[in-house]
Order: structure tokens, then C-alpha cells, then sequence
């Protein structure tokens, strides 16, 4: 039996790519050992997760996406720019999309400027209540953990985020994993530590659940920090964020956020069973 894949990333947020658009390539039950064990950067592929692309009733594409650690996690901004540039490139879908996933349908416009590949993605909506990012209590999040004070949204995923003078300063592997356990978060957090560089520029760094590391690139990391300064009043309704991997735009409207950035191809393969 061979399995073929594509590795794609973005800003160095990368994925294993299975396309499962004609028939079921991995059965549901084994999707998060494989994501486990192809994801391993020694014994395996190496990736932050496996993107499953299939045919959805009500949209262009539908994609699910499996962490290392087996479990499903609702898609973000980076993953789904990395799977339209697969649709796009294997003739799927044209300039503009849909995509289902289990956080709702997303709305993608594409486009090669050039030899990049850049696209606009309309994050989901932005929710600051407690109730929906999840966190325990009632109205917006604010907390202080760790001696840090902490903002919360759910922009796909429930982030945290921390504002602070140094985002190299900060032992994010030691911080991130208590606020990403706290008990105010019943689902967990991602945890996102943000430097402003600018009156709308700034600089962030990513620990992710499911990965439990941190990340070269979030963009449901980068689209809850730029909202998150926007609301605080420290920067405008467009925020250039520089993650580590390389740079992000938000665009923020009300409870609105879209995100643009670009996508490579890595390589192609397949593994033989």
C-alpha cells in the first residue's frame, strides 16, 4: 500500500497533507496514530500536524486537522493556507473558496503574486465573553497567572496573550504550559506573548496546545494578539505581526478579523505500508 502527501508550510508552521477527496485514505480510528507517528521529526515526516482534505456537502473543500499528540483541533489560518495551496494547485477550487471545518465554514480569496502564493482568510469571529472562548466566570477574560496578566479570545481557538516589553525575554517554555493548564480554561489554552514594535506592528512568539511546544507560526495566534492590542487601544484595525517564522497582516473589523499571508509547497512523497 502506498500513501501520498504533500508537506506544505507556512512561515514554518508546516503539514502533512492527505488527500482523501476520492476515497478514505487513512480510517477515522487510525488518524491520530498516524498524525502521531508521521509527525515525529526524527522517526517520521515531520510537521505540526496532518491536514485531511475531502469533499464537503456545502462547501468548496472540508479539512480536518490531527495534532501530534492524536487529537483533532479546529483548523486556523495557517493550515487553511496551506490547504487551499494544495486545492489551488491541484485545480480543486479557483481564486476564492470555502472551506468546512469543524469550527464552521471559512471563507479563503487566492492568488500567485508572481512566485508566491498569498491568501485572505476570514478568521472566525472574534469572542472576547468567557463563556465562548472557553473560560471559567463571566464577562471578559483578564487574569493574572505567573505574575502575568492575561487576556483572553477565542479567534478559532481559544488564545491567551500576554503583553509584554521583550518577547525574547520571556521563558516561554516554562510560562506557557501553567497557563495553558490553568484552571480558567477548561479546554486549554494556547498561549501567545506579544512585543508591540510599532503603533500597529508587532512582534509574538507561540506556544500551542496539541503541539505543546512552541511554534514558529500561529495564525489564530497572531489574529487573537493583534485583536487583543487593538482592543486595549495599542494599535489601529490593521496589524502587521512578525512571528517567528516570518510575517502575518490582520485585518480587524467589530468582531471581524481577516488574515493574509503565503504558503509553500515543501515536497511531495508517499510512504510505502
Amino acid at each position: 500500500m502506498e500513501i501520498h502527501f504533500s508537506k506544505l508550510y507556512e512561515n514554518g508552521n508546516d503539514f502533512i497533507v492527505i488527500d482523501e477527496r476520492e476515497h478514505t485514505v487513512i480510517p477515522d480510528d487510525m488518524k491520530g496514530q498516524f498524525s502521531a507517528i508521521y509527525c515525529d521529526r526524527r522517526f517520521g515526516i515531520g510537521a505540526d500536524g496532518v491536514i485531511f482534505l475531502s469533499k464537503s456537502e456545502k462547501s468548496d473543500l472540508r479539512m480536518r486537522l490531527i495534532r501530534p499528540d492524536e487529537n483533532e483541533v479546529e483548523p486556523y489560518g495557517n493550515g487553511i493556507r496551506c490547504l487551499t495551496k494544495y486545492a489551488f494547485d491541484n485545480g480543486y477550487v479557483k481564486e476564492t473558496c470555502t472551506v468546512e471545518t469543524p469550527a464552521g465554514e471559512t471563507a479563503v480569496s487566492m492568488e500567485y503574486k508572481e512566485d508566491t502564493f498569498t491568501a485572505t482568510i476570514t478568521m472566525s469571529p472574534l469572542k472576547f465573553d468567557r463563556t465562548a472562548i472557553p473560560a471559567t466566570g463571566s464577562g471578559e477574560y483578564r487574569e493574572t497567572i505567573e505574575g502575568y496578566e492575561v487576556h483572553a479570545v477565542h479567534s478559532g481557538a481559544p488564545h491567551a496573550v500576554i503583553i509584554v516589553d521583550a518577547v525574547d525575554a520571556v521563558d516561554l517554555g516554562s510560562i506557557a504550559p501553567k497557563i495553558r493548564h490553568h484552571a480558567t480554561f477548561p479546554e486549554g489554552a494556547n498561549v501567545n506573548v506579544v512585543e508591540r514594535t510599532g503603533p500597529d506592528s508587532i512582534r509574538i512568539r507561540t506556544f500551542e496546545r496539541g503541539v505543546e511546544d512552541e511554534t514558529l507560526s500561529c495564525g489564530a495566534g497572531a489574529t487573537a494578539s493583534a485583536a487583543v492590542v487593538h482592543k486595549l487601544g495599542l494599535a489601529g484595525e490593521v496589524v502587521d505581526v512578525e512571528t517567528r517564522g516570518g510575517p502575518l497582516t490582520i485585518y480587524l473589523k467589530g468582531d471581524g478579523a481577516k488574515m493574509e499571508g503565503s504558503a509553500v509547497t515543501a515536497f511531495t512523497g508517499r510512504i510505502t505500508c
